[in-house]
């Protein structure tokens, strides 16, 4: 089949003006966040029913086709930009909430649907769906799920695969797998869910997805607290769960270094304590008990500042002022592209290990580039940190990208030391291939790579990523 009679199947399908071929339609679907990786597409397809999505691929198959599934194009690992020439499937009008099913504290959504839309569809029945990510309004169910997003309550609730009972998935001849199942106890066979979520859309393209619901606190206290290590950190996280169980949602770590960079360059911030500190942890935690919460944290902290944990807090007292501190910490990535290049990593170690990998890591890559600014924050409580490096004040940005891999190496091997991993939320995509090759466990390497040529045995979904 030509590409002509391709790109002509592909409009009887979707119809001409979901065939998109020019290059003012294609480039925002080319590139993704950081710039990092830029790709070359046929066309954009934007089918919007799953029998589209199977007819669609159905006839890329026939034509030997490769397709690109795509979401909010929120990805920072290169997963969702195609190599080239390629079909990029935009699976944003599958944009329906097909359920909502209280009492089972379910839902069905599409994967277009928007992490926000989600998240308010159930909050229309008083319901919590409890993924949360700074990137909400904009990406999308079907990729937070190819990734298997974590985010910042991953610690009370899990990540996207524990939110996750059953999905809808095109296989990649066309076939429709339905196993949109709302139970939590199913053992008829393999779990095939598992599957495709975290799979970056290279075994499946996920049109669809049933995914748990939680009852909504009636409570929710929010905490800016300085303190003086990582060390105190993981003390004071230890506390916290000590004193309020799963009622802990969020754990976030921050050096004084990110808070600064963020005062200095996103609008409205605003230094939430009255003196500077080394460390500041941003805590939530939440209650199905309507009072005495605001008490509780108030006398936890006072607890914790006497115990030498603590040594300034401030408890959020409106909804303006929580989502003031949440700005000071969901900002933190998007600033420090004006201090420069910055070479970042996504890791994660044991939760006890957080306070030294810190510290070694910190002193490996000052060795090796005296003068680097270390930004290294994120989810303390499930041992995820975003270590990245700023570049030095004043050094040449594109002589600093250019260390990435040797950075990398560096960052790693500590990661490795302690048992950790070098992908803990954003997914391998291109980003992160090769070094997946290198450091994956051989036998599950080839355990993935047989699965991979059983469902695509003809390498057309997601050619280049991950695998």
């Amino acid at each position: 089949m030509s590409e002509a009679d391709l790109l002509e199947r592909l409009s009887a399908i979707v119809g001409p003006g979901h065939v998109l071929t020019d290059a003012e339609a294609l480039a925002g679907a080319l590139v993704e966040p950081r710039g990092l990786y830029s790709g070359r597409a046929r066309a954009l397809v934007r089918p919007a029913s799953t029998a589209e999505v199977s007819a669609v691929v159905a006839a890329c198959a026939a034509a030997r086709t490769p397709i690109t599934p795509q979401g909010g194009n929120t990805g920072l690992v290169g997963g969702q930009i195609p190599l080239g020439p390629e079909i990029v499937l935009s699976l944003k009008r599958l944009n329906r909430v097909r359920e909502v099913d209280a009492l089972a504290d379910s839902m069905i959504v599409e994967a277009g649907v928007t992490l926000a839309e989600a998240q308010a569809a159930a909050e229309r029945v008083d319901r919590l769906f409890p993924l949360s990510l700074a990137s909400e309004g904009s990406c999308t169910i079907g990729g937070n799920l190819s990734t298997n997003a974590g985010g910042v309550a991953v610690l009370a609730y899990g990540n996207a695969r524990e939110l996750t009972t059953g999905v809808e998935v095109v296989l990649a001849d066309g076939r429709v797998v339905n196993a949109l199942s709302k139970l939590r106890k199913d053992n008829t066979g393999y779990d095939l869910k598992d599957l495709f979520v975290g799979a970056e859309g290279t075994l499946g393209i996920i049109t669809a997805a049933a995914l748990k619901l939680f009852a909504r606190p009636r409570a929710r206290e929010t905490a800016f607290v300085g303190l003086k290590d990582p060390a105190a950190a993981l003390a004071l996280f230890r506390s916290a769960r000590q004193h309020f169980g799963a009622g802990v949602v969020s754990f976030e770590l921050m050096p004084r270094i990110a808070l600064e960079f963020v005062l200095r360059h996103a609008a409205g911030g605003r230094d939430p304590l009255g003196a500077a500190h080394p460390w500041y942890v941003l805590v939530e935690i939440a209650s199905q008990v309507a009072g005495g919460l605001a008490d509780a944290v108030a006398e936890w902290l006072g607890g914790a500042a006497e115990a030498g944990l603590v040594d300034d807090a401030a408890l959020a007292a409106s909804g303006e002022q929580r989502s003031a501190f949440w700005a000071l910490r969901e900002n933190i990535s998007d600033v420090q592209k004006f201090e420069g290049g910055s070479i970042k990593h996504d890791v994660s170690v044991p939760i006890g290990a957080v306070p030294d990998f810190l510290a070694e890591a910190s002193a490996a890559v000052l060795r090796r580039t005296p003068g680097a600014r270390i930004v290294a924050f994120g989810h303390m409580g499930d041992g995820n940190i975003h270590f990245n490096v700023s570049q030095p004040v004043g050094a040449d940005k594109a002589a600093f990208l250019a260390e990435w891999e040797a950075m990398n190496a560096v960052v790693h091997a500590i990661v490795e030391r302690y048992q950790g991993s070098f992908s803990a939320e954003h997914g391998i995509g291109q980003l992160k291939r090769e070094l997946l090759a290198r450091k994956k466990d051989p036998a599950a390497l080839d355990v993935m790579r047989r699965l991979k040529a059983a469902l695509d045995p003809e390498g057309l979904l997601n050619p280049g990523k991950l695998l």
